[in-house]
């Protein structure tokens, strides 16, 4: 009589937020709300059940943007303003792959704002987090896109002559699917919005208020934590989208966090093409070509 080998199966373990520290430790300010932004991420990735290599995380050029380097996933660290068009592009070769870009207000909607405006149009399947500090840090205290009026910076000594934008209307005018806003302050409001805009198929925006504790003393923690409000005790309908946008722009005594608006009426990008009806990323498919003609085309890339 043949004996049949049981063979069982390891249990999985359920990584925790500290599974997803990097090797290098971050290194910006004390007191910089990017260590908010950090935690919130780790503890997301691990709530959800993700493996480190099932994410990758892309960044342009900033102190946020040194964000890959303190994460455990895969992580690119690209040029300034050009994160998401790296990220669209790892994105269609593996629509299995989880992709989150983050960087700051200067990176994404300064030099970056092209990018953002036609990601958000084409509704790319990412998870785009953005360190909004309303200053250039890394180059010591410059104005930025989302400085406000009159706030005088080393570049604007006599105050900001320009008006700031809005990066939650911009988001939605542009068709982004799912946008929201959080505060690096409040861990367990942000934490839950990084998990349902991960889960989002679509375009999600997480624009977060971090402050910059040494050259932004305007917008400082007690500016805000004596203004934010959650939307979620307002009783919102996040598929309002004109709703979403007035409360967007409100910005005074009170200023809402929270998911401002959602769509799942819009197909992602990945789900629009043609070549991914099959479901089968482009990176699993033979190429398609001999050995030579690969070879040849790397050694022109090294």
């Amino acid at each position: 009589m043949a004996t049949v080998e049981v063979v069982q199966e390891e249990p999985e373990v359920q990584l925790t937020a500290k599974d997803f520290k990097g090797l290098v430790d971050a290194d910006w300010c004390p007191g910089c709300g990017d260590f908010g932004v950090l935690s919130s991420l780790q503890r997301a990735c691990a709530e959800l059940g993700l493996k480190p290599h099932d994410i990758l995380t892309v960044s342009g050029i900033g102190c946020s943007s040194n964000f890959p380097g303190y994460f455990n996933a895969y992580g690119m660290h690209t040029l300034h303003g050009r994160s998401l068009a790296v990220a669209t592009g790892a994105k269609m070769a593996n629509h299995e792959l989880n992709v989150i870009v983050t960087g700051g207000d200067g990176d994404g909607y300064g030099i970056g704002g092209n990018h953002f405006f036609h990601t958000a149009r084409r509704n790319v399947d990412l998870t785009y987090i953005v360190m909004n500090n309303q200053i250039y840090g890394l180059t010591t205290g410059q104005v930025s896109p989302t400085s406000r009026l009159d706030m005088k910076t080393k570049s604007t000594p006599f105050g900001n002559v320009e008006r700031p934008i809005n990066p939650l209307t911009s988001a939605i005018m542009a068709g982004a699917t799912f946008v929201a806003r959080g505060y690096s302050g409040d861990i367990k409001q942000l934490t839950e919005l990084m998990k349902n805009g991960i889960r989002h198929k679509g375009f999600s925006l997480i624009d977060i208020f971090s402050p910059c504790t040494t050259f932004n003393l305007d917008n400082d923690h007690p500016f805000f934590k004596q203004r934010v409000k959650r939307l979620e005790d307002e009783d919102h309908d996040p598929a309002d989208w004109k709703t979403a946008c007035e409360r967007a722009m409100e910005w005074g005594d009170t200023i809402y966090t929270g998911l401002f608006f959602k769509s799942g009426d819009v197909p992602a990008l990945s789900q629009r093409e043609p070549i991914l009806k099959d479901g089968t990323p482009l990176v699993h498919r033979p190429l398609g070509l001999s050995e030579k003609q690969t070879q040849k085309i790397i050694s022109r890339m090294m």
